[in-house]
């Protein structure tokens, strides 16, 4: 052996321990960083990481609130919490989805807009999360699943409470009703609120007292894993309710109102005047609100828009109308009231009414006019010449001061979402929205509620109300109390301030000249409403009007039944009774019915009687009358 052989060993030995040592040191460090990686991780970062731990492990689902009940004012229910079931489907257990919509399709009715949103909902959830398909099974539909259970893996039937309105149509446009939230009505409200609500009010007092109805949201904690799958319930966080609404609104009368219209599209209001508690709103014609609760059908929604009159039409609130003649009482006291007219001056009336320097004569409805006339009987005649004068001598300044006074071309203040505004026209709004100066013709049409003017159905009912309480205002209300979940009993609500101030006159006694003028049209010799009170057992004070669809030229004659009847004239009513203690005022506008007092005032004398008589709310007149 060579002395080379053993140099190179030692060598070979010197690398090998070179290299171990290299390895060493490289192990070494690759334990530093682990270890300084687990000491970051579980020491540094413990708070963060065990947090999100947490958060995987738990999630949290919404609980959705009962909403609230609605009752009328002697308790009976309007909206109720029902019992319903749901069809449900696990997508993960099943495995050919169109053959199990096909197969379900045969024995529960499932309209494209179900299976849409059912495919819609599949995309945007996972695979074991259970997607409703039908919101609301039949009983039938209930039992037939029931039987077939076995043909469906992954179909459920889950209960759950559903909005139902037991009244049905009745009603519909002041109570109501709930739907689906839609995605830009969710942009609207508190989000967090509603992750596990799938309705929300969206018209009427529904709509109104939405945040009231709702309640609070409530949680639920769940154990998942890795996948989301739930494990178990950790803890529940119950949700509120929402409360319990009571209204002013008597349901029965409600009735009386909506079948007194009959055949006729149009509005009924009746309200308490001593505090605005609305009574009855009636809007005709109406729709069933249970129809909306759990999304409409096509065919359900094509048939309401196949339906003449526009049933989802709000008349009492959105029909604005010319108000006719019923304008006169509050005309006839503005102008006394402002110096205009002595109530007793005696007024040449013979037909035909001619402006300064205008070819044009204004006629009166009566031909060869009323002959010499005071206000009492201008307002009991309904003399359409005695108020082209009176309008004219006013002028439209003064006209507008005063009405509007009355509110008249203001909003009611209801608490009902969508009221429109009416329109008292005056010389600056004619150069806003028409560009034009005001003209002496137009004074005069307004004078008898003609022209520009406008007011809706609540806008009429809350100035006659206004008139019975000789200048008092009441803002007209539909709910009285609410009662918040576990209370005994409701709390009254505080009626809102009117949105009018009160009407003082330097001269009281010319608040009798307008009613008294109001009650002769119901009990005068010459009223024109004095064969609708034949065998009233109290005084009523009313107002018929007429309002024109189409105007007519000098020449011509309105001859009903020469005309369509989507042409002829609408016929309007104002009253409240009893005179001297009132306690129902309403108004009633029946479109195309003709005259008010042989259309209009009978469906007034029908509602009135019911809440005086029937309802047993005619008071003792002459101990009110000393009261006031």
């Amino acid at each position: 052996m060579s002395l080379d052989l053993l140099r190179d060993k030692a060598g070979e030995s010197r690398v090998v321990r070179r290299r171990l040592l290299v390895a060493g040191i490289a192990v070494l460090l690759l334990m530093g960083l682990l270890a300084g990686r687990i000491a970051m991780l579980q020491v540094a970062g413990y708070q963060h990481y065990a947090s999100l731990s947490q958060e995987n492990r738990v999630r949290i689902a919404p609980a959705e609130p009962t909403r609230g009940l609605i009752y009328d004012r002697d308790g009976r229910l309007l909206a109720e919490n029902v019992p319903a079931f749901r069809l449900t489907v696990i997508p993960e257990q099943v495995e050919d989805m169109d053959a199990l919509l096909t197969g379900l399709q045969e024995i529960v009715e499932l309209s494209a807009t179900d299976i849409e949103r059912f495919r819609d909902l599949r995309e945007r959830q996972r695979r074991f999360q259970e997607i409703p398909l039908k919101l609301r099974l039949s009983e039938s539909e209930v039992a037939r699943l029931a039987v077939n259970r076995h043909r469906f893996p992954g179909v459920e039937v889950k209960a759950h409470l559903t909005r139902f309105y037991p009244y049905g149509a009745i009603g519909s446009h002041a109570i109501g009703y709930v739907g689906r939230i839609s995605e830009q009505e969710l942009r609207q409200v508190d989000a967090s609120q509603y992750r596990g609500s799938s309705v929300i009010g969206k018209s009427g007092v529904e709509r109104f007292y939405e945040e009231r109805l709702h309640g609070e949201m409530g949680l639920v904690r769940l154990e998942t894993n890795a996948l989301g799958r739930t494990l178990r319930t950790l803890e529940r966080d119950p949700p509120v309710p929402g409360e319990d609404l009571h209204l002013t609104l008597d349901i029965e009368l409600q009735r009386v109102a909506e079948t007194a219209l009959g055949e006729h599209s149009g509005a009924v209001v009746a309200i308490d005047p001593r505090d605005g508690a609305v009574l009855a709103l009636a809007s005709q014609p109406g729709f069933d609100p249970n129809l909306f609760v759990t999304g409409i059908t096509l065919e359900d929604f094509r048939g309401l828009q196949s339906q003449p009159g526009t049933p989802m039409f709000n008349r009492a609130l959105r029909g604005r109308y010319p108000p006719g003649s019923v304008i006169k009482p509050f005309l006839g006291l503005a102008a006394a009231a402002h110096g205009t007219v002595d109530p007793d001056e005696e007024f040449q009336c013979n037909g035909l009414y001619r402006l300064p320097n205008v070819s044009r004569p204004w006629r009166d409805w009566k031909r060869g006019g009323h002959g010499e006339i005071d206000l009492t009987q201008a307002i009991a005649q309904s003399c359409d010449i005695y108020f082209y004068d009176l309008a004219y001598e006013m002028g439209i300044d003064a006209m507008h001061e005063w009405m509007t006074g009355f509110g008249f071309g203001r909003p009611s203040g209801i608490d009902l979402p969508g009221e429109l505004t009416g329109v008292m026209p005056s010389r600056e709004w004619k150069r806003t929205n028409r560009g034009e100066p005001w003209y002496h013709g137009e004074t005069v049409n307004t004078g008898i509620g003609q022209g520009y003017m406008l007011a809706t159905p609540v806008q009429l009912a809350a100035s006659t109300a206004m008139l019975a309480n000789a200048g008092r205002p009441v803002r007209p209300h539909l709910v009285a109390a609410t009662e918040a979940p576990g209370e005994d009993s409701a709390s009254r609500l505080a009626p809102a301030e009117p949105l009018v101030a009160p009407v003082t006159l330097q001269n009281p006694a010319l608040w009798e000249e307008a009613i008294g003028g109001m009650a002769e049209v119901m009990h005068g010799r010459r009223g024109t409403a004095r064969a609708v009170a034949e065998d009233m057992p109290y005084r009523m004070a009313g107002k018929t009007g007429t309002a024109q669809v189409f105007g007519l030229a000098p020449d011509e004659e309105y001859d009903e039944d020469e005309i369509p009847r989507e042409l002829r004239d609408h016929a309007l009513f104002i009253a409240f009774a009893p005179v001297g203690a009132p306690r129902i005022a309403v108004a009633v506008i029946a479109e195309h019915g003709g005259s008010g007092s042989g259309t209009a005032a009978p469906i007034a004398r029908q509602v009135i009687d019911a809440w005086l008589l029937e309802q047993g709310e005619l008071p003792d007149v002459a101990a009110d009358v000393g009261e006031r």
